[in-house]
């Protein structure tokens, strides 16, 4: 999988049929949850994506600080289901992370994550931050790395 990472401006049109129609195929279709997706904030996000084969198969967004946390911030976490086994997404994570220092010169990282995915996240070396808390109808909770 070759990681890349793009400004909103410079995701190609086709990149950004990809990216969008996976977070659709896994958030909305796999997860059972209507949500608004398209929320107004990939504009400012940097996009962060794996490809194999041409196809976008792992994604994330990060944020600079104050974009969407105080502290600057992951999300959209995502892997296409049928390339889950390969550990893509511990690698779109790490490159997600380094991205984050390199971009924004930032080392505290704030996610939402589901509750799921807590032990994944900790081993990221993320630690659950507050309570947990309902976000599109499935268990969430806030998490930071330092």
């Amino acid at each position: 999988m070759e990681i890349q990472a793009k400004r909103f401006q410079e995701l190609s049109l086709d990149e950004l049929y990809q990216l969008l129609q996976l977070r659709n195929e896994v958030f909305v279709v796999e997860q059972d949850c209507v949500y608004q997706d398209l929320d107004g904030k990939d504009q400012k996000a940097l996009h962060v994506f794996g490809k194999k084969n041409g196809q976008i198969v792992a994604y994330t967004r990060i944020f600079a600080p104050g974009d969407y946390f105080k502290e600057a911030s992951i999300g959209r976490v995502v892997v296409k289901g049928t390339e889950r086994k390969y550990g893509y997404g511990m690698d779109i994570m790490k490159a997600s992370v380094a991205m984050v220092q390199e971009h924004f010169k930032e080392n505290t990282i704030h996610l939402s994550a589901q509750v799921y995915l807590k032990k994944f996240y900790n081993t990221l070396g993320f630690e659950q931050v507050g309570e947990g808390y309902l976000e599109d109808g499935i268990p969430h909770i806030g998490m930071l790395k330092t």
